[in-house]
């Protein structure tokens, strides 16, 4: 035996050595360790340091629940924070470093906060940091800078990620021996089966026992495991994942998975995907989730070298760990006794196990007697000797509550701990499901469940072998028959050899000479240096509920989630308050019941993928043709079309004017297109829109404002009259979605009895607007077969034609007060269709405009744009749209409309405001101030929401939402700007061309 790795035993493959660093140290392990495991074998206890203290911690556990040997792994691109060592699965070259530590972990200055421990108790930073207020930045800036633990990336992650949809008729989380004995029932009898586990092999618990010491059908259990999984491979209906979490469990037996695919890999192994999440939708879920082991509260519990006792015999048995030379067992119940059988077969002196129980009398505590192993019963470890590596322990006699008689030190370089088992009840709870405490197992154990799920084995408080295996089979049957398959049969059960256990002794803290709030330490939530006196002073200092309990201490907010701490927490905040465990209840467990990474969250939709690029038909025509673009929700919109190095505000005031005296044209395809067919879509509409449709005859549209509940501007838009009942609903372009996803929702859940059929063919239709006093020239150049006379095709009226011979649908509509018309045609005849109308245009100079355009030529009408000139605050009354509003019907938000608050004189109303320097342009969103010389902070009454130069009109202009605008019509107004400037302005109506309408109605 080498000083830290036995020489036989465990499932590394010691044939393949594997190099990695630490802190910048090189080692050696073995293929199948962990870098946990690796570190240990090489003699490394001191791997972190706590939060708050900075004291010295070692590995714990050897599972999700560690919550002391966090990492940093790998450096650059590929570094992964606070990454817990104990999932670590070693390869060639893995490097990894402690954090929280400086200059090292060995050598912590900021280890000195644990001299003042007593002074910087649970709430230190609220109370302190309160006074005085001029140094609350001074604080902050140094209180961040000592917090945290890991560091974030800070270059972009060059790896990628999936994410995929599965239905399966029954899923398994956990792939223990309930879990596999459930998987593989649900599977003879034919259903689809899902099994998934966090770790890299299968058998949970099953591949640390050590030989013979259980057996299933009188073979070891890691026997009984591989014909159990080769059977399952040959079931073409069952799928296991392996390094596979089950993160989150959702309504309808929605279940998350997190797959890692490739960090196991080196990483210039690493191909394809790194992590994968699915997305299960299960018709019956089976939580085989097992439990974890409870850690005992008692002085300086947190020193390197003690660990979980079940840590101790995976360590030992999973991966041939020598973790010491003289070790103490404390426990309060059997299973620890195992592992002092193990330590012993290791040949690892075991200087006494220490049990809180009067003559525990349980099979294996016969074993441990049979090996020579002393037993200290009706004591407890009270303190620990020791700093970076626990050196002995002081044992006292339990006497009552307390203890008495002189504290017995034993000498030893490991201390087991085990103080019991908690089911791991998070997806449970997940679920919907709520814990119930367990009295005479001590641990809360899953109640009703609330969804089509079971939860089995040592996840349900079931923890002896035989017992796991009878749930298992069972579950798996019943559910592969709720699931359809109605001649499913439980298999024989497997026979199961385990040791009987006697059962456990309650101890949430353990007893001292000192009162909870004075001597060592006691740590129950490792991370975060949450002792037992903290949780005593919350108490003391009025908090009663767990939940906020949780939050003034800081208990179970680590990367491990209070897995370890939390339920002793809870128990010992019951007693200090002197009620039972079941009425202080538990902390909320939410998903992901592990740190899942942003890409696995994210998958592919990143960068252009996350919001995709969008183009219409006409956009390489507009590239062609010199257009800059600007986005609009998703698409790419024209800006404006520079000519010979114009500028932005010299390309606009050109494509303006000439729009206005000739002829322009715009690419509007990205307003969203709703289809509205059905009996009752009139009733829907009304419902949505103020405004009645009820009379609105075919081939006529209608503009309409949609409100909110609370009565404000939603969207606008026109809705055209195909057929009867058939409409064409048009929304601004970024509202589109929501404007579909919103109309949906209520014919969904309030109005599940109209037939209304709603499509989106925003895509379907590409839309050329031409505008301007020679735009009926132009569609009478390439439609004839409609009539374009005023009499024959009035302003908002609806025709159909075929427009360079590709059939059409022409709206005469005006964003822009011009004579207008939209030109509607099937999305593969858009670019033809638009260069038509750039032919037809041609004499008369037709010029194509972009989105700032539009801008300017609707300020100039008065037209307001949802979301710009409005802020989810904005009522029509507000915009001066009354007549938009019908008296005789009711509809969405019209009784938000008659509130006090609403319907007050005083509210911001859309003005228009004309500079006195009118070459001078205010910014937009600069605020509006009577006097601009009444000290900071002075009164707003407004702000200004759009604002240009109209090189049609000679000057700027500008529309604001003014406290009483319509009011104040002649008023003088101030606008003080960021550098000093005030602009000064005139509050005017907002239409600034043609107020009659003369323009659009010719």
């Amino acid at each position: 035996m080498s000083q830290h790795r036995l020489d036989n035993g465990g499932r590394i493959d010691r044939s393949k050595k594997i190099s990695f660093t630490f802190n910048g140290k090189q080692y050696q392990g073995h293929a199948g360790d962990t870098l946990a495991s690796a570190l240990l074998a090489n003699g490394v206890s001191l791997v972190a340091r706590s939060w708050k203290y900075h004291r010295p911690r070692g590995i714990v556990s050897s599972g999700v629940e560690e919550p002391s040997a966090i990492v940093q792994l790998e450096t650059g691109a590929y570094t992964v924070p606070n990454a817990r060592a104990t999932e670590i699965e070693l390869y060639e070259g893995l490097s990894a470093s402690s954090v929280n530590c400086w200059p090292s972990v060995d050598f912590d200055l900021m280890s000195i906060t644990s001299k003042f421990a007593r002074f910087m108790p649970a709430g230190f930073y609220y109370k302190t940091f309160m006074w005085p207020k001029s140094l609350w930045m001074t604080y902050e800036h140094f209180i961040r800078k000592g917090a945290g633990f890991g560091k974030s990336p800070e270059v972009a992650d060059p790896d990628h990620y999936d994410k995929t949809y599965a239905h399966c008729d029954v899923l398994v989380a956990g792939g223990g021996v309930a879990g596999l004995a459930a998987a593989l029932a649900a599977g003879r009898a034919g259903a689809r089966v899902i099994i998934a586990d966090e770790q890299n092999e299968f058998g949970g618990r099953l591949l640390s026992v050590r030989g013979t010491t259980e057996t299933i059908d009188g073979v070891a259990p890691n026997v009984w495991v591989e014909r159990t999984l080769a059977e399952l491979r040959s079931m073409p209906d069952v799928q296991l994942l392996s390094r596979s979490t089950v993160f989150g469990y959702h309504d309808y037996n929605y279940v998350t998975i997190n797959q890692r695919l490739t960090d196991h890999l080196p990483i210039a192994n690493r191909k394809g995907a790194r992590e994968r999440v699915w997305r299960v939708r299960a018709k019956q879920v089976i939580l085989a989730t097992g439990a974890i082991e409870r850690p005992l509260v008692f002085g300086n519990n947190d020193r390197p070298g003690i660990m979980l006792a079940s840590a101790v015999s995976t360590y030992l048995n999973r991966y041939g760990v020598h973790l010491g030379v003289n070790a103490v067992v404390f426990t309060n119940n059997d299973s620890a006794y195992q592992t002092a059988l193990d330590l012993a077969a290791a040949g690892i002196t075991v200087a006494a196990i220490v049990d809180p129980r009067s003559q525990p009398q349980g099979e294996l505590a016969q074993q441990a007697r049979t090996a020579g192993i002393k037993i200290i019963d009706n004591s407890v470890v009270v303190d620990v000797d020791g700093c970076k590596r626990v050196s002995g322990v002081k044992v006292m006699t339990l006497a009552g509550n307390g203890v008495t008689g002189s504290a017995q030190t034993i000498s030893c370089d490991l201390v087991a701990i085990s103080g019991g088992w908690s089911p791991a009840v998070h997806l449970h709870a997940q679920s919907g499901g709520k814990a119930r405490f367990d009295e005479a197992k001590a641990c809360f154990v899953p109640g009703t469940s609330v969804q089509a799920e079971r939860s089995i084995g040592a996840g349900n408080g079931s923890f002896a072998l035989a017992a796991c295996l009878n749930e298992g089979l069972s579950a798996g049957t019943e559910a592969a028959r709720l699931a359809g398959f109605s001649n499913a049969t439980i298999p024989p059960l497997p026979k199961a050899q385990q040791p009987a256990e006697q059962a456990l002794k309650p101890l949430w803290v353990v007893p001292s000479t000192y009162p909870i709030s004075r001597g060592p330490k006691r740590f129950v939530d490792l991370q975060n240096d949450v002792g037992a006196s903290d949780i005593a002073l919350a108490a003391a200092e009025g908090y009663r509920s767990i939940e906020h309990v949780k939050r003034y201490t800081a208990l179970g907010f680590g990367t491990d989630q209070g897995k370890l701490g939390n339920i002793n927490g809870m128990a010992i905040l019951a007693q200090t308050l002197g009620q039972d465990i079941p009425s202080t209840g538990t902390t909320t467990f939410r998903p992901n019941y592990t740190p899942v990474t942003f890409g696995s969250i994210a998958g592919r939709e990143l960068n252009d993928l996350l919001d995709p690029i969008r183009k219409t038909a006409i956009h390489q025509w507009h590239e062609e043709n010199g257009a800059l673009f600007e986005n609009v929700g998703q698409w790419k919109r024209p800006w404006y079309f520079p000519k010979n190095g114009e500028s932005l505000h010299d390309a606009v005031n050109r494509e303006c004017v000439a729009t206005r005296k000739s002829c322009g044209i715009m690419d509007a395809s990205t307003l969203g297109k709703i289809d509205i067919q059905g009996p009752d879509a009139t009733t829907f509409l009304n419902w949505v829109y103020t405004n009645s449709w009820t009379k609105l005859g075919v081939g006529k549209c209608r503009y309409g404002f949609m409100l909110d509940e609370n009565g404000m501007v939603f969207d606008d838009g026109v809705t055209t009259r195909l057929a009867e009942n058939h409409f064409l609903m048009t929304t601004t372009t970024g509202g589109a979605a929501r404007v579909m996803s919103w109309l949906e929702r209520w014919l969904q859940t309030e109005w599940p009895h109209l037939k209304v059929y709603l499509t989106s063919v925003t895509d379907h239709w590409v839309t050329p607007a031409v505008v301007g006093p020679n735009s009926r020239k132009v569609l009478q150049g390439v439609c004839k077969d409609v009539d374009f006379s005023p009499e024959a095709f009035p302003f908002m009226a609806y025709r159909e034609g075929t427009v360079a011979g590709v059939p059409a649908r022409i709206m005469r509509i005006s964003f822009s007060g011009e004579l207008a018309y939209e030109v509607n045609i099937n999305a593969n005849y858009g670019r033809h269709v638009w260069e038509a109308l750039m032919a037809a245009g041609k004499p008369y100079d037709i010029t194509p405009y972009g989105t700032e355009t539009l801008h300017v030529l609707r300020a100039e009408k008065g037209y307001v744009i949802v979301g710009q000139d409005t802020d989810g605050s904005v009522t029509p009354i507000d915009l001066g749209m009354e007549w938009a509003i019908t008296k005789g019907k009711d509809f969405l938000g019209r009784r938000s409309l008659s509130r006090s608050d609403t319907a007050r004189d005083n509210r911001k109303h859309l003005v228009g405001l004309l500079t006195e320097n009118p070459k001078e342009v205010i910014p937009e969103g600069a605020q509006v101030v009577t006097d601009s010389t009444v000290p900071i902070p002075t009164p707003m009454i407004g702000h200004v929401t759009s604002s240009y130069y109209s090189a049609f009109l000679g000057h700027s202009i500008a529309m604001a939402m003014v406290k009483g605008g319509r009011k104040r019509m002649g008023e003088k107004v101030q606008c003080p700007l960021a550098d000093g400037r005030v602009i000064t302005a005139t509050i005017t109506g907002s239409v600034f061309v043609d107020p009659e309408g003369a323009r659009q109605n010719v």
